[in-house]
């Protein structure tokens, strides 16, 4: 009986999720050459250069640059590639590290409500209600404003004193091929585009990674070596994520429980939330979504998506900023980072819920 309801469990997560897993790939490789083709670099110091030696406003672009990444190609995108560019600015203009990256993983986190692209939750949402990217955005849209008020509302106010005062803008953009450049943009900018059209997310991230691959097959041959995509591919993340849809599939059927009888969107935020930084946004999304009632939906999304600020392991993106983190030399361990979340997601998730 366990192997047949474990073989059914798997396909049944292979039929909901394959799209999902899909542009998961492509997504992962179409950010890969976008950095490859320096997009982030080139963004980075263009916003140190508009800022004109303010910390502030330096500070500010930033924090738009961050939500534009998420939003267009992103939750994992903005903590991987962005990270390290974000920090590398900071030391190069001479700015406190620390504000810049509890930017990034915040609006990494709190920036993916907007769009089904723009978080693999969001993804699985619209797969699995059958919904159209524009009714998505129409249920998103306010508590997406909300949240991202909140977010740099307390970024502004607790780094306060850190970003005064002036810096010595940089001379010169880093060296880039400015076709290439122009491509990445004009891709990430039309997988989003095609998406909220109505094309299938992962569709419409083959589409905008074919044309990065032809575009930097004439322009930059070496970025598109086989081995060099190959090394790309997310293998251990696609299978572990796959794993971990077939487990949550398995225990649903294992375990036969009604519907969460939710007392509100509030309620159902914060029960999301909590589930999310014990066992990470994805799972905790696949666990209470088949047991939550379909109006309650964007609740849910407003606990698992902003919720997960909280823990490192809160999200997958958490522990990728982390990573890069180190790596630049500036080290986060958990309990400050549950020390800065505190002062965020519970105005977060209860704000956003309220307006979902």
């Amino acid at each position: 009986m366990v192997p047949d309801v474990l073989l059914a469990a798997v396909a049944a997560a292979w039929t909901t999720t394959w799209p999902v897993l899909t542009f998961l790939l492509v997504i992962t490789l179409v950010s890969d050459l976008c950095a490859d083709a320096r997009l982030f670099d080139v963004a980075a110091g263009l916003v140190a250069r508009l800022a004109r030696g303010r910390t502030p406003l330096l500070f500010a672009a930033h924090c738009l640059l961050a939500t534009v990444t998420t939003v267009l190609l992103g939750i994992d995108t903005t903590a991987v590639m962005l990270t390290p560019v974000s920090l590398a600015l900071a030391a190069r203009v001479g700015v406190a590290p620390l504000p810049f990256a509890f930017a990034t993983v915040w609006l990494a986190n709190a920036a993916s409500l907007l769009l089904p692209v723009s978080n693999l939750t969001n993804l699985l949402a619209v797969e699995r209600t059958g919904q159209s990217a524009g009714a998505f955005i129409s249920d998103l849209w306010l508590p997406q404003v909300v949240v991202l008020a909140v977010v740099l509302t307390v970024l502004a106010l607790r780094h306060r004193a850190a970003l005064t005062g002036r810096y010595a803008a940089p001379p010169a953009l880093p060296a880039y091929d400015a076709v290439l450049v122009a491509g990445s943009a004009t891709v990430a900018v039309g997988i989003a585009t095609a998406t909220v059209l109505g094309a299938p997310a992962w569709l419409a991230a083959t589409g905008g990674l074919v044309v990065l691959v032809l575009l930097a097959a004439v322009r930059a041959p070496g970025l598109v070596r086989p081995r060099r995509l190959l090394r790309s591919v997310p293998a251990t993340i696609l299978v572990a994520t796959f794993a971990l849809f077939s487990l949550v599939e398995l225990g649903l059927r294992l375990v036969d429980v009604d519907r969460v009888d939710w007392p509100g969107p509030v309620a159902t935020a914060v029960g999301a939330a909590a589930l999310a930084n014990a066992v990470d946004n994805l799972p905790a999304w696949l666990a209470l979504a088949p047991l939550t009632d379909d109006a309650l939906q964007p609740a849910l999304l407003v606990g698992v998506n902003t919720g997960g600020m909280l823990l490192l392991w809160g999200s997958l993106a958490n522990l990728l900023w982390r990573r890069r983190c180190r790596l630049a030399g500036l080290h986060v361990g958990w309990l400050q980072f549950l020390r800065e979340g505190l002062l965020v997601v519970p105005l977060c998730v209860v704000l956003g819920a309220l307006v979902a």
